[in-house]
């Protein structure tokens, strides 16, 4: 790895795509932490032309300029690595995580859908037993009917939530 160096910040260029990316509440933790700490991961430039355009580390960049620096630590970086430089999804833990929580959400729903056929059964035992008395307000309305009165189980999700969305439940 290429060691790092001092660069003007006034002679980084910052793309209009990375520029849009900027949140200013991050921005700001940067800079604390720079302020504590100092800056310790270098940004990544590279050259073109006789200019340096960044290519990582727009916070720590911004971060600085805010704190009224007038340089900042980073590397110089070859044109070829710049564009190919590893997507985070290439990240082996970056990958790791998200299978994880890939794992974590199928597992939720799992018990989602064990609970809600333990809960349809212990629905379906309950309406076979005979009743002793008709719901309340059956008796009083001769519009209102059995299949009006029981509502059945849903058998998906989409299913349950326009159940609860038609009952007014929450969801």
């Amino acid at each position: 790895m290429p060691k790092p160096e001092s660069f003007p910040i006034e002679k980084i260029f910052v793309p209009t795509k990375q520029k849009k990316a900027i949140k200013p509440e991050t921005v700001a933790e940067v800079a604390e932490s720079i302020m504590e700490i100092g800056q310790q991961a270098p940004i990544s430039v590279r050259l073109d032309g006789d200019r340096l355009v960044l290519v990582e580390g727009l916070h720590r960049l911004e971060a600085c300029k805010a704190l009224g620096e007038t340089t900042i630590l980073g590397v110089l970086v070859p044109a070829e690595l710049a564009q190919h430089k590893p997507q985070l999804a290439e990240r082996p833990e970056v990958e790791a995580e998200r299978l994880k929580m890939a794992r974590l959400k199928q597992l939720r729903l799992e018990k989602e859908a064990a609970e809600a056929a333990t809960s349809a059964l212990r629905g379906v035992s309950a309406t076979e037993a005979p009743r002793t008395r008709p719901a309340k307000g059956v008796r009083d309305n001769p519009k209102a009917s059995m299949g009006r009165t029981a509502k059945s189980a849903p058998k998906s999700l989409s299913a349950w939530i326009t159940q609860q969305k038609g009952s007014g439940g929450r969801y």
